[in-house]
């Protein structure tokens, strides 16, 4: 897999992907990575890459052609890795909120290729993102300066789906959303931390009774912090039981 990413701030993108998970997998080749500026694409001295908006407003609006330039080799490098469409998303606060679903679709191309767009100021020249952007995704709904951390979560989502990514295999299998709840709380040495101890089922080796314990612990945990999700989950036989437990033990407490 190959990834590229416009951006005003390359070495931002590049530095950030050699840590952690993205670093190893980069060093063991399960991806590669291009970053591409869009000053390096202007054309006049100043080597200008925003002007003031179209009816006026506070901001600058980042102009459709260095961009345009910078995709255009983002895509021939791609070409050159491979690649035979990549697909271009463009990371921004209006596009369709980013899943886990989403990600897993994403890691699983045959072949694949990305080119990520990351914008700055006011944001592009809807023109552009018209022409050039085959889908924009939102990792909140939140703002923050720029496309570049958003396009390293997408990217770091991305690849540790990767086959040979993770240490362990099962981690992305049970991580939160994997299977739509987020995920149980988790323990480690000293047994006892601040007066808490650790819950005893842990230690007890019963591994049915771990995986019950663990299942109802994340059915609460998604009942309380993410009732969004939870409504939308066909709930087993089991987990009908647990989720009654759960609200009993809760009726207790009360």
């Amino acid at each position: 897999m190959r990834i590229d990413v416009v951006t005003l701030f390359p070495a931002m993108v590049e530095h950030a992907a050699t840590f952690g998970v993205t670093g190893r997998a980069l060093e063991r080749g399960l991806w590669q990575l291009g970053a591409w500026n869009p000053r390096d694409y202007a054309t006049d001295s100043y080597r200008t890459v925003d002007d003031r908006p179209y009816g006026g407003g506070p901001g600058m609006v980042m102009l459709a052609e260095p961009i345009s330039r910078a995709l255009k080799d983002a895509r021939s490098a791609q070409s050159a890795a491979g690649v035979t469409r990549p697909w271009t998303i463009h990371v921004s606060p209006s596009g369709r909120p980013l899943t886990h679903e989403r990600v897993v679709a994403l890691a699983g191309a045959q072949d694949a290729g990305y080119v990520l767009v990351a914008g700055r100021y006011e944001g592009i020249d809807e023109r552009l993102i018209a022409r050039e952007v085959d889908e924009e995704l939102s990792i909140g709904d939140f703002v923050v300066s720029g496309g570049e951390l958003p396009a390293l979560m997408l990217i770091d989502a991305i690849v540790r789906q990767l086959p040979g990514a993770l240490n362990d295999a099962e981690s992305a299998q049970q991580e939160s959303f994997v299977d739509g709840l987020l995920d149980c709380p988790h323990y480690t040495r000293p047994e006892v931390y601040a007066g808490d101890a650790v819950p005893d089922v842990l230690l007890s080796g019963h591994h049915a009774l771990i995986r019950r314990w663990r299942l109802k612990a994340s059915l609460a945990r998604t009942m309380k912090r993410r009732p969004d999700l939870f409504s939308r989950r066909a709930l087993s036989k089991e987990e009908a039981q647990l989720v009654r437990e759960v609200q009993q033990e809760s009726e207790a407490q009360q």
